[in-house]
């Protein structure tokens, strides 16, 4: 039985069962952020056992896509050293919600009797398990579900067993849904009549399916009540289901791991065969389903979060593959087969499969360079601690590995274990812990520009805003509607000429969540205050206030005038508006430019930090490789096409959280929530949790222009841009710098002509030496001293200027110079004034014979003339023949 035909059993089995067959939950589950990934079964319809969701059916089943490697369901460490752990795998379920006490007609709730009548017709009439090998566990109170295993089912009395909490109750979390559940447990070993071997951790014993039911509600005691509706939630392991149907003693001896084995086979030359390959190829096939199905569902590998995991799990994989020679990217290549064989079942995969190739590629080739340097390393580091005799690594040596040279500390921590090794963790974490506190040093607060000590601001004195009532209400923030408020001092503190003033409510936008401070005045009387930082303290910070509520919002003004401040006082904020406008049109953007983003290049970017501040905005993303040009212009396009129509922003105030998620609002995990939430949602476009200020409506923004696009960690990339005044200021910028580039390019061009006449001067000169040569070594002919020679000249002009330095040169005689220019003869002759008028000579006359040896002809005045011809090859012929020209 293949693994396809066991899956579409197990569905079609509980679709006859009038169940619901329902698609997989993605393994990134946006909606949760509590969640890293989908870890189980009921991830999706978690919202039906805390009463919060419903759906429009009551009973369901399906395959569900599961990714297990934190937390309590972590299974990273032992993936590839057994037969049966994966971080990614199938979960077969099938789910009742509610009704159970209706009758079972089709469609209808049911429990725990049909659960486990189902579960054994399941297993032993249609997939033909021996029964005599089947297991089933149970709480140790559930009579119900005892007496409904000996009731329903045909098993041997004596395998039904009991355990206590840790194996048989299942819960959510600390308080909320919870309840017994029963286990369905295959031993293949030769002593399959022990009860021993359940729940003992063996291989040849092994949990094959979970019951589980949802009877009680935990509170915050930690007692138990009876939930008014109950749930079923079972679920299969899929693939030890396959090992099991397949007669496999291992899950990756299937054919749902075979396809992969088989490949790494052919790319590393290296047979299946040996404990270290089998481990390292086990390893490899694990981790890249579990990578393709994460990227293909928008999780990128990076720095934190599911981030990180996914980068550990692909270091992981590719440190195996050099156990297997691989050194060069490789896994990249398993994506198709991963593909090839899951698509049917989970179309996204193949939809997404390029993306995913690229994104695996480009974080192998970059931790290659990494991982080959970190073994080398390693290797030396090892070979030092075994000469020391010591079987521990320093933490040292793992902090400058590290630090240092970007190894992952898990992987120096796998392979010290691999070599007998352990490192020293708790040095590490002092290195780390100072290494932080460094860095905190290092940056200063906002607070000490205005010479302040945060820690000093307890002794700010408050006063009540009512009258009987001993707690002190939270500074109302009320700058998302008005940006000039009247309100009322409700605590201050001077200290070194600053004053720290509190009220009762404030325009004023305390730095958070990307967008900087407002700035602006406080005006009392007639006295302006000029407010130059904001800062929010918390409750906990201020003496004799309840731990109520949430923060007050400290204004730091400078209080150069001295004026005397009191609690009471009327006075009127006023927040600059043009900088705030700025503000807004930079935030709202960064919402725009993350959904184009998106839209561009996949549902994998996700914000990875922001900074938005009147002159600019920076925006930080994940994303694997450097954008190409047509996606900076695609994506700054789709931003200004957005713009232009005017989507008015529609701004979900102190909305419950869980209503929030609902609305479909953009949220990532690892973001910190509170109990209500603000959505900025601009029309259909976009909509994403933020606490941040935004314009009333899209065109408000004006125009949007991508300044940079660059890198900022492995994984990461950054975009800076403008928006509004910033683009004008921009183009201004341009046209300035084009207008100075206009008027530098003149001034090159002339310098140019004044560099070229120099050179053009010295090269003239340099050759002007030959000349000097040639007058100095004349043939004497019938009393005539004749100055001939051969120059290198580059034009007619060069070699005119050369005979008139030749004329000047010579007090009596006749000069001939002869040059090759541009693959032509060039002749000229010059004549001294007193052979012109005592010998009746003529230098147009003798280049005009001259010229006819070449092939060509010329003329001229009697004391400079010039000829050219042809034939270069007769040049030294015209040089011997000059004297039998003069003097036939």
């Amino acid at each position: 039985m293949t693994s396809n035909e066991i899956r579409e059993q197990f569905l079609d089995f509980f679709r006859k069962k009038g169940h619901r067959i329902v698609p997989s939950f993605p393994v990134v589950p946006y909606n949760d952020p509590t969640l890293l990934f989908t870890n189980a079964g009921m991830n999706q319809f978690k919202d039906v056992f805390l009463g919060t969701g419903t759906r429009d059916y009551q009973r369901a089943a399906d395959t569900q896509k599961c990714i297990r490697v934190s937390g309590k369901h972590n299974d990273l460490e032992e993936v590839g050293h057994d037969t049966y752990h994966h971080t990614f795998f199938e979960m077969l379920g099938n789910w009742s919600f509610g009704d159970p006490d209706s009758e079972d007609g089709i469609g209808a709730g049911y429990y725990k009797k049909e659960a486990i009548a189902w579960a054994w017709e399941l297993l032993t009439d249609v997939w033909k398990l021996p029964k005599e090998r089947l297991w089933a566990t149970v709480y140790r109170t559930d009579d119900e579900a005892f007496n409904f295993w000996q009731s329903e089912t045909d098993i041997n009395p004596r395998h039904i067993l009991r355990f206590d909490e840790k194996d048989n109750f299942w819960e959510m979390g600390e308080t909320g849904p919870c309840g017994p559940c029963s286990e369905i447990h295959i031993n293949l070993s030769d002593d399959y009549e022990n009860p021993l071997w359940v729940n003992a951790g063996k291989p040849e014993c092994i949990e094959i399916w979970n019951l589980v039911f949802i009877q009680f509600n935990r509170d915050k005691n930690g007692n138990l009540h009876e939930l008014p509706a109950k749930h079923v939630d079972t679920g299969m392991g899929f693939e030890r289901v396959c090992a099991v149907l397949q007669n496999k003693n291992s899950d990756y001896d299937t054919d749902v791991f075979s396809p992969l084995i088989n490949t790494i086979e052919k790319i590393s030359e290296k047979k299946y065969q040996t404990p270290e390959v089998q481990t390292a190829m086990r390893v490899i096939a694990d981790h890249i389903r579990t990578l393709t199905f994460a990227i293909a569902d928008g999780a990128v590998p990076g720095n934190e979060g599911r981030g990180y995991v996914l980068r550990r799990i692909l270091r992981r994989a590719a440190r195996y593959g050099r156990k297997l020679d691989l050194k060069e990217p490789f896994l990249y290549k398993l994506v198709d087969v991963v593909v090839e064989n899951m698509s049917h079942v989970f179309p996204e995969i193949k939809t997404n499969k390029s993306n995913v190739e690229k994104i695996i590629r480009a974080e192998e080739e970059s931790f290659n360079v990494t991982l080959d340097r970190g073994i080398e390393l390693f290797e030396a580091i090892t070979n030092k601690a075994e000469v020391r005799k010591s079987k521990t690594i320093s933490g040292d040596d793992v902090f400058k590995l590290y630090d240092t040279y970007g190894f992952p500390v898990d992987l120096t921590n796998v392979m010290s274990k691999e070599k007998g090794f352990s490192i020293d963790e708790k040095r590490f974490n002092e290195l780390m812990n100072e290494q932080k506190e460094r860095a905190r040093k290092s940056t200063k607060g906002k607070l000490s520009v205005a010479n302040v000590n945060l820690e000093k601001l307890n002794s700010i004195e408050l006063t009540s805003f009512l009258e009987g009532m001993n707690f002190q209400k939270p500074t109302e923030f009320c700058g998302y509607d008005e940006l000039i408020t009247e309100s009322e001092i409700v605590g201050f503190k001077e200290e070194n000429g600053n004053a720290f003033i509190v009220l009762d409510k404030t325009p004023f936008y305390v730095e958070s969540g990307g967008q900087v401070d407002d700035k602006g005045i406080i005006v009392i009387g007639d006295t302006h205050l000029r407010v130059i930082g904001l800062t929010k303290l918390n409750y906990q910070t201020a003496k004799r206030l309840p731990l109520r509520g949430s923060s007050l919002i400290v204004h730091i003004v400078d209080n150069e005038s001295g004026l005397e401040i009191k609690n009471g006082m009327k006075v009127t904020a006023h927040v600059d508006e043009k900088r705030r406008w700025d503000i807004m049109r930079n935030h709202s953007a960064t919402h725009f430019l993350h959904a184009a983003l998106r839209k561009v290049l996949g549902q994998h970017v996700q914000q990875a930090g922001s900074f938005v501040g009147p002159d600019y905005l920076r925006f930080d993303f994940s994303h694997f490789e450097k954008m190409k040009e047509n996606e900076i212009e695609a994506v700054e396009s789709l931003v200004n096409e957005k713009i232009r129509e005017n989507l008015p922003l529609i701004h979900h105030r102190n909305v419950p959280f869980e209503e929030a998620k609902k609305m479909g609002a953009l949220m990532f995990f690892g973001d910190k929530y509170g109990d209500k939430v603000n959505v900025v949602q601009f029309g259909d476009y976009t909509m994403e949790f933020c606490g941040g200020t935004h314009v009333k409506n899209g065109s408000q923004i004006g125009l949007f222009k991508i300044l940079s696009e660059s890198s900022v960690a492995s994984g990461v990339r950054r975009i800076e841009a403008v928006t509004g005044a910033g683009v004008e200021k921009y183009i201004k910028e341009q046209e300035s710098r084009m207008q100075n580039a206009e008027f530098r390019i003149n001034e090159l061009h002339d310098e140019k002509k004044k560099l070229e006449k120099e050179l053009a001067d010295f090269k003239l000169k340099e050759k002007l030496t030959v000349i000097e040569k040639i007058a100095a070594l004349p043939v004497e002919t019938n009393g005539v001293k004749i100055f001939k020679g051969k120059v290198n000249a580059v034009s007619m002009n060069e070699l005119k200027l050369m005979g008139d330095e030749l004329r000047t040169r010579i007090k009596s005689g006749v000069g001939m110079l002869i040059s090759e220019i541009e693959n032509k003869v060039g002749i000229l002759c010059v004549v001294s004034d007193d052979l012109i008028k005592e010998k009746k000579m003529s230098a147009g006359k003798i280049v005009g014979e001259i010229a006819k040896i070449v092939g060509g002809g010329g003329g001229g005045k009697p004391h400079l003339a010039t000829a050219g011809g042809k034939d270069v090859s007769k040049i030294d012929e015209v040089l011997n023949s000059v004297e039998k020209i003069i003097f036939p």
